[in-house]
């Protein structure tokens, strides 16, 4: 009964869906882009498999999911692979991965009502299909099982907060996970709450953004990112949300220590680029945008008190160039972003007090001695200011972040494991 009246709102709210892509494509042009592929139209795709798919909502879990996807390639040698998405960004980062993978298509989801997804279903076809971390939509699990089609949750999460919401739904919650053919989640206790909810098929494979590569080419970019500060330090702040720009940048301009660094601020929303640098500079601070900066020529250099990280892909390069980052969504109560890729570059991590949505991997950081938790914006400043102004510190916290995101690799060649009795 609750799937039947959640199908009939979808009837009701499809018009107000298509309109808001119109709306949201003033600012970001590329979800006015493939509007078929939303209503189950792939007229323009090949259709030739058999097909593996794997389901990436957005930019970080298409991140996430790229040791998984470079591991099914190599093992499902017949197979193609869709990947699908549901945001223009989520589909860009797939095509800078992918893009020259003729093995690998892309296309949107379509949106979650029954015609829709049997549409999808039957022009593709899938073998299996894999749900990356929390993107869960009713009808797509419920007609994906009757339609015979395995399909897994990878990497799945699920915060206590999560949980309590979840759980109010009681019988029907565990009716929808129970649709999966397994869950695979990433720590004990993600496990422990989706048996509460009454899951069956669980599986503990761990947080596959451990194994993702950061790129060398990335990673060489940002040491001549680093050189162009001019022998400055640097404080990232990555991945931030809408509200936390006003609380950094007037912390920044409060800078409690002995000399202020140069502050690299990455917005996690392409949309919001241009808004963020205009805070910025009505703040009082100069900017310099990363898309006007060469960094390549060798005498490129920075002199501005802020640089705006406006450009998609380019994280490793960013926190090569940092000497501690602070990561965004946890001063305010988002759940924060995630810190591995960090950590992976050997940079130390400052977390706000919000960190629900990576609990476990803040808490080992936290106790690995790579991260720090502070509790508001002030607390960030004044504790990047204390490990800036102690090298012995920012040192040990360095080799610290490497030794955390090399202890805790493994959770590819888990879950493939998992998978292989059904893709086989």
């Amino acid at each position: 009964m609750l799937r039947l009246v959640y199908s009939l709102l979808w009837l009701l709210i499809l018009p107000l869906a298509l309109l808001r892509l119109v709306w949201r494509s003033r600012k970001e042009h590329g979800y006015i882009e493939h509007v078929g592929e939303r209503l189950g139209r792939y007229g323009g795709l090949s259709a030739q498999g058999p097909w593996l798919w794997v389901h990436a909502v957005s930019v970080g879990e298409t991140r996430a999911a790229q040791p998984l996807i470079d591991a099914i390639l190599a093992a499902y040698p017949r197979h193609r692979l869709l990947l699908t998405h549901m945001t223009p960004t989520g589909r860009q980062t797939g095509e800078q991965l992918y893009g020259d993978n003729p093995r690998v298509q892309q296309c949107y989801l379509p949106y979650d009502m029954p015609p829709l997804v049997r549409r999808f279903l039957a022009y593709f076809r899938p073998d299996a299909g894999l749900i990356m971390e929390t993107e869960v939509w009713p009808n797509l699990v419920h007609v994906t099982r009757r339609e015979g089609v395995p399909l897994f949750l990878v990497n799945a999460r699920l915060s206590p907060r999560s949980y309590r919401r979840t759980a109010r739904f009681g019988s029907a919650a565990a009716a929808l996970y129970n649709d999966f053919t397994m869950v695979l989640a990433q720590t004990a206790g993600d496990a422990e709450r989706y048996r509460a909810l009454g899951v069956k098929s669980v599986q503990i494979t761990g947080n596959l953004k451990f194994d993702m590569q950061l790129p060398e080419a990335g990673l060489a970019r940002g040491q001549r990112l680093r050189r162009a500060f001019g022998g400055r330090q640097v404080l990232a702040a990555a991945s931030t949300r809408e509200g936390e720009e006003p609380l950094i940048l007037e912390a920044f301009a409060r800078w409690p220590g002995a000399r202020r660094p140069a502050l690299l601020l990455v917005p996690r929303h392409p949309q919001r680029f241009d808004e963020v640098a205009a805070m910025a500079a009505r703040a009082g601070f100069s900017v310099q945008r990363r898309s006007a900066l060469d960094i390549d020529r060798g005498d490129a250099r920075i002199d501005a008190d802020i640089v705006l990280g406006d450009s998609m892909g380019e994280m490793a390069m960013y926190y090569a160039a940092s000497d501690i980052a602070y990561i965004g969504g946890s001063l305010i109560p988002l759940g924060g972003q995630n810190l591995i890729e960090a950590c992976a570059a050997g940079t130390p991590v400052l977390m706000g007090p919000h960190t629900f949505n990576f609990a476990q991997a803040t808490e080992d950081a936290i106790a690995a001695g790579a991260c720090e938790r502070v509790a508001d914006a002030d607390a960030l400043m004044a504790a990047a200011a204390a490990v800036l102004d102690d090298l012995p510190r920012l040192t040990q916290m360095r080799a610290n972040a490497l030794t955390f995101a090399g202890l805790h690799r493994g959770a590819t060649a888990r879950t493939l494991s998992a998978l292989a009795p059904v893709l086989r």
